[in-house]
């Protein structure tokens, strides 16, 4: 497992440094075409991605939180989420319990977000409290802090401030040179010999060209290795769940949806599990998606008969993408064998929110209103009434059957 966190590592780190030299040629165009010099333009890019990383690594969680309109809870709040947040940090080793967020949203997903394991936070939807039992909880749970424990949402965070730098920069830039540029840089050339004028061209051709390419080549790569990362949380989830099938039911509930997520964007839609913005069959052959397609991960997870471990999550990827490699040879050779588990047995609270659709909406609904410090009073003749968090009365008058009941 260390062997694959630390290869990814690495394969990050060498992205990063390709989107830098994409983000340093920007740069530089900017600086020869606008300045005469290259320097001034690299300053400029420097600058514009130092401020937006700035941001990002302190401010970014409390940003995509916020975005999300996510609302921290804890073991009060909702004790079946917080349980299984708490089991699988310890599945996962990982040394601070997460925040514990939840999106009041009737589209079930989720995501993690933090700049570290010692630094980090789970979001999980109310529609996801409404559709899932506890193992696909677990599931989905486990892939999350997956992403926590591979450090991906570091990563993800650099990457996508990087992205961001380049696109800003490209689109100005390249708006000034069509727009802008041309008289200035007529200008210039008049000063000049010919010779100074078709240097002064054949920069403006190769910097359009450039701001066309740069920010494409630069989000192919952001969204081709969050496919990558999508399966190695995948892995992580069966791992620690030692019940891959949890993950996989999960999965096909969680696309089968028909609700959009409201609070899901461009920027924020490579965090979560499955994809907010695409259907499955879009999903599936758009090069553009940050994640691979619904089917294939369900069928891998489900595929892996053999155990819970690397190895057997590699044979089963292997056998579905037929003969394409996640793990190298070494990496699957190291690693022990995890058995798969059992389903887990039912509570009989578990076995009332399986069974029944309105107890599983209950359990959602309850959550929110504790955490807007809403009140309930249950009145005799079955009537559940919320007392908003403002109300100064002692008491309240049950519309339904006339009783007086105390607050």
């Amino acid at each position: 497992m260390w062997e694959q966190i630390r290869s990814n590592q690495i394969k990050s780190a060498l992205l990063i440094i390709v989107m830098a030299a994409l983000l340093l040629a920007i740069g530089y165009v900017i600086g020869m075409y606008f300045f005469d010099s290259a320097v001034g333009g690299l300053i400029i890019a420097f600058i514009v991605w130092g401020f937006m990383a700035l941001i990002s690594y302190f401010q970014g969680d409390s940003i995509l939180l916020s975005m999300a309109k996510a609302r921290k809870v804890g073991p009060d709040e909702a004790p079946r989420l917080y349980n299984v947040v708490e089991e699988m940090k310890i599945a996962a080793g990982l040394p601070v319990m997460p925040a514990v967020y939840i999106i009041d949203d009737p589209s079930p997903n989720a995501f993690a977000t933090g700049r570290s394991p010692e630094k980090a936070s789970i979001a999980v939807t109310t529609g996801l409290l409404q559709t899932l039992n506890r193992d696909e909880l677990q599931g989905v749970v486990g892939h999350e802090l997956g992403h926590i424990k591979n450090r991906d949402i570091l990563f993800m965070i650099t990457a996508s401030v990087m992205l961001g730098s380049i696109v800003m920069l490209a689109w100005y830039a390249s708006r000034f040179m069509m727009f802008g540029g041309f008289a200035s840089g007529g200008r210039r050339s008049s000063s000049k010999d010919n010779g100074g004028g078709a240097v002064q061209a054949i920069i403006l051709v190769v910097g359009l060209v450039l701001m066309i390419i740069a920010p494409i080549a630069a989000q192919l790569i952001y969204f081709a290795v969050s496919r990558k990362r999508e399966y190695l949380a995948d892995a992580s989830s069966a791992l620690y769940t030692r019940y891959p099938e949890g993950l996989a039911s999960a999965l096909e509930k969680i696309s089968q949806a028909p609700q959009a997520l409201k609070s899901a964007n461009q920027a924020t839609a490579p965090m979560y599990i499955i994809n907010p913005l695409h259907k499955e069959g879009r999903a599936a052959t758009d090069l553009t998606s940050t994640h691979p397609p619904i089917s294939e991960r369900v069928r891998i997870l489900r595929a892996m008969a053999g155990g819970a471990g690397w190895s057997n999550y590699e044979a089963a990827y292997e056998s579905v993408k037929k003969g394409n490699q996640l793990f190298s040879k070494n990496q699957t050779a190291t690693a022990g064998v995890v058995g798969i588990r059992a389903a887990t047995a039912p509570s009989s609270e578990e076995k009332e929110l399986t069974a029944d659709k309105a107890a599983r909406s209950r359990e959602a609904s309850d959550v929110m209103l504790k955490v807007n410090q809403y009140r309930t009073v249950d009145c005799e003749c079955g009537t559940r009434w919320k007392i908003p968090p403002g109300f100064t009365g002692d008491s309240i008058q049950c519309t339904r059957c006339g009783r007086t009941l105390k607050v």
